[in-house]
Formats: structure tokens, C-alpha cells, sequence
């Protein structure tokens, strides 16, 4: 009940904030405290909860019975359900993340392949032209040393000797670069 001597209905003619403010008076305290213990103490949404219950209330106005317990009883029942829609709503989509955390998650771009590429490439080509061929027909070609050497024209312990010297020009170069091997 609204007023003690007016009926809900007489205060909704009188309206918008009488109905509201008079609804509010009486129920408040109890209405949100019973929303409260509903929404787990969330202040917040208890809030809301109370706020739109008073809206359904004052939407409903012509319709409410204002006997005396059944106000009272209509409106912890409406904020009852406000609040198992909320839960249900929650529960139907993914949990809302903070954006804190997300920024310090590495995501792999290719950023440091493609930079060891391009510092690799730069110390092959500090290498004489007979050592980065060796190096480019056995390990980038996939050939055995026997295939290198009849491909480039020199007998195989040439090949081996260029691959080794080679190997150790760019482990150099590597490391002058800042790359450790």
C-alpha cells in the first residue's frame, strides 16, 4: 500500500513521481533489503533491481491491489524475478574480461623471425662469395657435400673446408650482430 489512506490507483492519477515516491516511502528499507540478499550483497545491482521494480510498478499501477500485504508481496516477487533474469542473462554469455591483463599477452606476429631473418641474411652476406655458396649448396640446398662439389666444380674436401671456414665467419658475424648461436 502506497498511502494508508489512498488506494495505488488514486496515486497514480496523482502522477508520475507521486505513485514512485510514495511506493519508495513505504517499501524501500524492505525491498532492498530483500534484493540485496538476492543479488549476493552487490549494492549496485540491488539498486538497479529496486529501481526497476518501482518502474514496473508504476507501469502497472492500475492493476496492483493495495490490500495490505499483497503490494508488499507483488513487488518482492517482481524484483525476485529481475533478479533470476540477471542471472540468467549472465550466465548466457562469456564472462566480461578486464582489458588490464589482455594487454601484457604476447601475441606471435612474426616480428622476431622476420627481424633473424634479415640479421642472418646481412652476416651471409659478409661472407666471401666461394664461403656463402658452400653454405647456401649444403645447408640451404640440402645437398651432401659430394652433390656441392660437383655442382660448384671444386673436389669435396674443398666443399669442406669452405662449409667449416664459412660456418665460423658467420657464428662472428652473428654474434658481433647481438645474436647469440
Amino acid at each position: 500500500m502506497t498511502r494508508r489512506d489512498q488506494p495505488v490507483a488514486a496515486n497514480a492519477a496523482g502522477g508520475d513521481s507521486t505513485l514512485v515516491t510514495a511506493l519508495y516511502q513505504e517499501h524501500r528499507g524492505a525491498l532492498f533489503g530483500h534484493v540485496l540478499r538476492l543479488t549476493g550483497g552487490d549494492q549496485q545491482w540491488a539498486e538497479d533491481v529496486v529501481q526497476e521494480t518501482l518502474f514496473r510498478a508504476w507501469r502497472n499501477a492500475d492493476k496492483l491491489d493495495d490490500a495490505p500485504g499483497l503490494l508488499r508481496a507483488w513487488l518482492f516477487t517482481v524484483a525476485r524475478r529481475i533478479v533470476i533474469d540477471g542471472r540468467r542473462s549472465k550466465g548466457a554469455r562469456p564472462p566480461e574480461t578486464e582489458a588490464g591483463p589482455l594487454e601484457l599477452v604476447a601475441v606471435p606476429d612474426g616480428t622476431d623471425k622476420a627481424l633473424s631473418a634479415m640479421v642472418v641474411a646481412e652476416a651471409l652476406r659478409s661472407l666471401s662469395p666461394e664461403h656463402r655458396e658452400a653454405i647456401l649448396q649444403t645447408y640451404l640446398k640440402d645437398r651432401t657435400v659430394n652433390e656441392a662439389a660437383e655442382v660448384l666444380g671444386v673436389p669435396p674436401g674443398t666443399v669442406k673446408s669452405r662449409v667449416y671456414y664459412a660456418l665460423r665467419a658467420l657464428r662472428r658475424a652473428l654474434q658481433d650482430r647481438g645474436m647469440t648461436t
